[in-house]
């Protein structure tokens, strides 16, 4: 027999961005109370990561949203690795995948507002803004933050606490202080928005290309229906912003087609940001858990920080509502820290890992094992089909652990 109902049970989760919000709805459409609490006045506007593979469409089908986000989003067509010249090496086309596998892309200051505005329709889900978490606590009974917001310092108290407040955790740093286990790359990269209408001109036919270079080893795609473009490219990790910024123009000629003058494209985003490869010591400790960017970090080349991030929101949720529905005890949060640091130590950090080392390698790349496959696929379309798959390998299924059957409709 499982546990009682915990009829009780509330959540809080810190930090509004699309894992904590996602797991907020998640657990507010089943009934049970959740407070996200965000220290910014605002939501991030700043130019992350935007597409969405399999283990982020499904959490989004599971919350009720993916209908609307694919009805906004971009659909990619493919995506090609090229020599810095453009000269194409291998494709990846999306029309060969199996339709739940597609990825689609809305960049982070449409999705969060999405989210945000299907939680504020809940009952039980709330969302705060400009409260900043300054000290936690727990005990026996219950876990609990104190909070600095406009009316003041508060202590807000809840049956477990979700940190999802990003890279630089709040959360993380009151539970394990400056320990965050991994490694932080020599270069660093930035992250750009901006309007070009150059690719399909000079015949680039997917919408996402990455391109082999030591220093520049740039990622170009499309991110939304009005030709936005996503162009992330490398620095010297030294550098400061001021001089990232002076050398942008140069970078822009070196690796879009074209070779464009600032006059022929529009900047809206510029965000240099260190990249890392990083993993929290747990990811529980007692009523606190960690989740997304606060547990695990990743640099962003093939999307794997976004989507391990959202596959934690799927297990934690599962955790927590076994939990609520008396299908679970709280050991089941033993087994997400568990897993989700398993799935972070053999899949996240060595593909990503991967996926930017051969960025780095021109002399090598023909004979990548990883692009032999995917010149395979561009010939063996159910070959295509599982290779677009197997980024479910993140996700874990934790209703095995509860101790008898989820009720219908949940």
């Amino acid at each position: 027999m499982g546990a009682a109902k915990e009829d009780k049970i509330n959540v809080i989760v810190v930090g509004a961005g699309p894992s904590g919000l996602l797991l907020a709805l998640l657990l507010a459409k089943q009934g049970i109370e959740v407070t996200v609490l965000e220290k910014s006045s605002e939501y991030d506007k700043q130019p992350r990561a935007s597409f969405y593979s399999l283990p982020a469409i499904h959490e989004m089908k599971r919350a009720g949203i993916y209908e609307e986000v694919s009805e906004r989003a971009f659909h990619a067509n493919g995506v090609s690795w090229r020599y810095i010249d453009g000269t194409r090496i291998a494709s990846i086309r999306a029309g060969d995948a199996t339709p739940d596998a597609k990825m689609v892309s809305l960049p982070l200051d449409e999705l969060i507002p999405l989210i945000a505005s299907h939680l504020e329709k809940q009952a039980r889900g709330k969302i705060l803004l400009s409260h900043e978490v300054t000290a936690i606590g727990q005990d026996a009974s219950q876990a609990w933050v104190d909070v600095k917001c406009p009316e003041g310092e508060k202590r807000m108290s809840a049956s477990y606490i979700v940190g999802c407040d990003g890279g630089s955790s709040k959360i993380r740093r009151e539970l394990f202080g400056s320990n965050f286990p991994g490694r932080t790359w020599d270069q660093q990269i930035v992250a750009t928005n901006v309007f070009y209408p150059g690719l399909a001109k000079h015949g680039w036919k997917t919408s996402s290309n990455f391109m082999i270079h030591p220093d520049h080893f740039p990622m170009v795609a499309q991110i939304s229906n009005n030709g936005m473009l996503r162009v992330t490219y490398g620095e010297d990790g030294n550098l400061t912003r001021e001089e990232m910024l002076e050398r942008q123009p140069e970078k822009y000629k070196a690796i879009l087609p074209g070779k464009p003058e600032p006059h022929e494209y529009t900047i809206v985003n510029f965000s240099p940001y260190k990249i890392h490869q990083r993993l929290a010591e747990k990811l529980r400790v007692g009523r606190f858990l960690l989740a997304a960017d606060a547990a695990h970090l990743c640099n962003p080349f093939g999307g794997m920080g976004l989507t391990g991030g959202l596959a934690d929101i799927g297990g934690l949720y599962d955790c927590l509502f076994g939990i609520y529905a008396g299908n679970a005890d709280d050991s089941i949060l033993d087994k997400y820290d568990e897993i989700r640091r398993e799935k972070y130590n053999t899949i996240i950090d060595p593909i990503s890992s991967s996926n930017l080392r051969r960025l780095w390698d021109p002399e090598n790349i023909e004979k990548d094992e990883f692009i032999q496959m995917v010149k395979r696929a561009e010939h063996d379309k159910e070959f295509a089909r599982s290779m677009a798959a197997g980024m479910g390998a993140v996700m874990h299924d934790f209703t095995q652990y509860y101790t008898h059957a989820v009720p219908n409709g949940a």
